[in-house]
């Protein structure tokens, strides 16, 4: 597994999401994922929308993944 698949999967399941995904060791990742769709949802209901789109791989192909979830207007505040 590479972030470059990860990053893919995360954007092609989350239509206009923008995600960073990092990791070098093939099975522990960390994604920055920045989405509207996160608008007005919690921290939980946010990273199941993103292991949504991972389906299977979770606890599979990636044996963890590090989530940092943000709207546009949060992802520009912490920048």
């Amino acid at each position: 597994m590479t972030p470059d698949i990860i990053q893919n999967l995360i954007e092609a399941g989350l239509p206009g999401a923008q995600a960073r995904v990092l990791g070098d060791d093939g099975v522990h990742f960390e994604a920055t994922v920045v989405s509207d769709a996160f608008r007005g949802k919690l921290p939980l209901a946010r990273h199941r929308m993103v292991y949504a789109t991972l389906g299977e791989l979770m606890g599979g192909a990636i044996h963890a993944l590090a989530l940092r979830t943000l709207t546009p207007e949060e992802a520009e505040r912490s920048a």
